[in-house]
């Protein structure tokens, strides 16, 4: 059996006191590095609730088991509310003028129309286009974004009906009743029944994942958003 040199056995000693101090190391930061856990209450516009949480639950669920996310679905305004007054951990907000978190998507709006619909074929018609029908006009949030589309338009907004929840808008568009501007997230709560046709006068909203605007977060809020920060 072959015999070490005094230089081997020296060097054997190194690479285990190396080895030992790797995996005192590793011991340390196990324990130091423990997983967020808790509740983070969540809110969220409808369309955000439909077109991207889904995705993103089962992201978070994946990367962080001892966090639960509770969802509540909220407009725009009350989002803003929630979040001010703690009554939510955290919320994706729709274009804030500014903030600390991440930017998980951005859609443009649409025009909501019949599939039977004149422009429904259209690639892109302009705001005013949309004056022949009677117009539905959502309160949930987008009111801003489609009096700003038609400023934009040099033209006034008259709406016909005003509607707070999607589902209702999106069954009296179906029925007939009149059309709507729309944010393209919307897509995923539609059905073969309609058309969400491009606007000349090209408006986005930035949809962010954020904390409190003001005092510190929740743990487990911190790790959502920077792990989502990656991701993206």
């Amino acid at each position: 059996q072959p015999k070490l040199t005094s230089f081997g056995i020296r060097l054997i000693e190194h690479a285990r006191a190396a080895v030992g101090a790797a995996s005192a190391i590793s011991d340390l930061a196990a324990q130091n590095s423990s997983q967020p856990t808790g509740t983070v209450r969540l809110g969220a516009p409808a369309t955000v609730c439909q077109g991207l949480l889904p995705d993103l639950l089962t992201a978070w669920r994946g990367d962080f088991p001892g966090v639960t996310v509770r969802v509540f679905e909220g407009e725009d305004h009350e989002i803003v509310e929630w979040l001010a007054r703690r009554t939510i951990d955290a919320a994706v907000l729709v274009s804030p003028e500014s903030h600390d978190g991440v930017q998980i998507g951005a859609d443009a709006f649409y025009a909501m129309v019949p599939r039977d619909h004149p422009l429904a074929d259209e690639e892109l018609i302009d705001v005013t286009d949309l004056d022949d029908d009677p117009f539905l006009l959502s309160d949930g949030g987008c009111e801003r974004h489609v009096r700003a589309l038609y400023r934009m338009a040099g033209s006034r907004l008259r709406p016909t009906h005003r509607v707070r929840e999607c589902a209702t808008l999106i069954a009296m568009v179906q029925a007939g009743i009149g059309v709507s501007i729309v944010p393209g997230l919307m897509a995923s709560m539609m059905d073969h029944r309609l058309v969400l046709v491009g606007l000349k006068q090209n408006l986005r909203r930035k949809l962010v994942l954020t904390g409190p605007l003001a005092g510190s977060w929740h743990p487990a809020v911190t790790a959502l958003v920077e792990a989502t920060r990656s991701r993206v």
